[in-house]
């Protein structure tokens, strides 16, 4: 089947969509609120009780095709063929921007995340506290670390600021730094729920937070589908581009009376980014984040610009021996996904957060499948097509959910959600993007 021409499509559905206004004026108001096709539960209440993939129904957020197992891409004329050489357990890509997926593999298989899961948290904690704020590490802030932590360095009793924190969390994918920055959000437990609240917002259904850091704990699962999600929906946000693209820094050491406060260099553990450990550092990169542990294996989610093109790709758990296999697994999806630019029929989309979606905050995500919650009912609705928000302000963030459309009445909120959904792009503004080293 030939590519899809995008221009085409929205000419065809622009116009579409204008044709139906007299019948859209006609509908009451009240039925163009898109509600939920069943209950949704709490937010672990459809948890695997043990890490790893669910046992469950597949959900088909994003299309059908993505709920099947295997590789889901459909080529056209004069597009290459898929690399031979890949060995993850789940992968993705898709544009960054109009959020189409060019091809995937069991993207929503439910698997263990590791560090990738910091997207997450970043996501959700970064709009609560000004990059300036200092904090001073109690005791208490690093208790509850697992065995043996990637950590940053962080000291009880002396203070750092956010920024120091986050660049520990993205370059060095510090836990200690995660401990304290939820120690400041009131806690770990109220981290993980609030991670897990915009999980669900973002409608990344297929995971589910246990701990903030990524470390193994048994029910921790999310997939490529949804990691992808937490760096589409993060890199809106100014600093969240930022610290992922930061290739190395100072960070901040000990105190010593009378004299200036010693520093120390770390350097990002995205090997793609820095070329580092026999990976070549990739034309283009900007991010986003890497984890590895024994029971996830290696996780890997980058961002890469070519030509004005965006892709977002994700890795999980290779299964090749090859030395630093999922940097290198990503990088020839990326290569593949810039040769495929319009020679491919996208076989899904990286859905709009579900308050976005159904035009106000706090909404239902209209139309599409359903996400199973292996209880026989459904745990909310998919986005069949993404109403993909605009770029966050530069100045304030965003929580990834965009700027609702005000629209009151009825017929014109449908007409403009048809149009929107013509034209859904999303933009990455500002990407900090790397050429290779000469």
């Amino acid at each position: 089947m030939p590519a899809v021409d995008k221009t085409a499509k929205r000419t065809v559905l622009t116009v579409a969509a204008a044709a139906l206004l007299p019948a859209l004026c006609a509908v009451p108001a009240s039925a163009a609120t898109a509600t939920a096709t069943g209950p949704k539960p709490s937010a672990s209440s459809d948890s695997p009780k043990t890490a790893g993939p669910a046992k469950t129904a597949r959900s088909q957020i994003g299309g059908a095709r993505l709920g099947r197992t295997g590789t889901q891409v459909q080529l056209g004329p004069g597009a290459p063929v898929l690399p031979k050489d890949l060995s993850g357990e789940s992968w993705i890509v898709a544009d960054a921007e109009s959020g189409d997926v060019l091809a995937s593999h069991d993207a929503h298989r439910r698997l263990a995340p590791a560090s990738t899961l910091k997207m997450l948290l970043a996501d959700t904690l970064l709009p609560k506290f000004p990059a300036a704020e200092t904090h001073k590490v109690l005791p208490s802030d690093l208790a509850g670390m697992g065995e043996g932590s990637s950590l940053v360095g962080i000291k009880e009793n002396l203070t750092y600021t956010v920024h120091d924190l986050w660049l520990g969390v993205f370059l060095r994918s510090g836990n200690d730094a995660v401990h304290v920055l939820a120690a400041m959000n009131k806690g770990v437990p109220k981290t993980v729920r609030d991670m897990q609240a915009h999980a669900d917002d973002l409608q990344a259904l297929d995971t589910h937070v246990v701990s903030p850091d990524g470390y193994d704990a048994p029910g921790q699962v999310s997939s490529a589908y949804d990691l992808t999600l937490f760096a589409r929906s993060g890199l809106q946000k100014k600093d969240f581009r930022a610290y992922c693209s930061t290739a190395t820094a100072q960070f901040p050491g000990m105190e010593k009376k009378g004299k200036k406060r010693e520093t120390f260099g770390i350097q990002n553990t995205n090997r793609l980014l820095t070329g580092a450990d026999g990976v070549t550092q990739y034309k283009g990169i900007a991010g986003v984040k890497n984890g590895n542990t024994t029971h996830a294996g290696a996780t890997y989610t980058a961002v890469a610009e070519r030509d004005g093109h965006v892709l977002l790709v994700t890795v999980m758990k290779p299964r090749s021996t090859e030395s630093q296999a999922v940097y290198k697994e990503a990088a020839r999806l990326l290569d593949w996904g810039f040769a495929s630019e319009g020679k491919v029929t996208p076989v899904g989309e990286l859905v709009a957060p579900g308050s976005s979606a159904a035009g106000q905050p706090g909404g239902t995500a209209k139309g599409g499948g359903t996400a199973q919650d292996g209880k026989g009912g459904d745990r909310a609705t998919a986005n069949g097509k993404s109403s993909a928000p605009a770029a966050a302000s530069e100045k304030g963030g965003s929580s990834g959910m965009g700027t609702a459309l005000a629209i009151s009445a009825g017929a014109l909120l449908l007409l403009a959600a048809a149009v929107f959904l013509v034209n859904r792009r999303w933009p990455l503004p500002g990407l900090a993007r790397r050429s290779p080293r000469r």
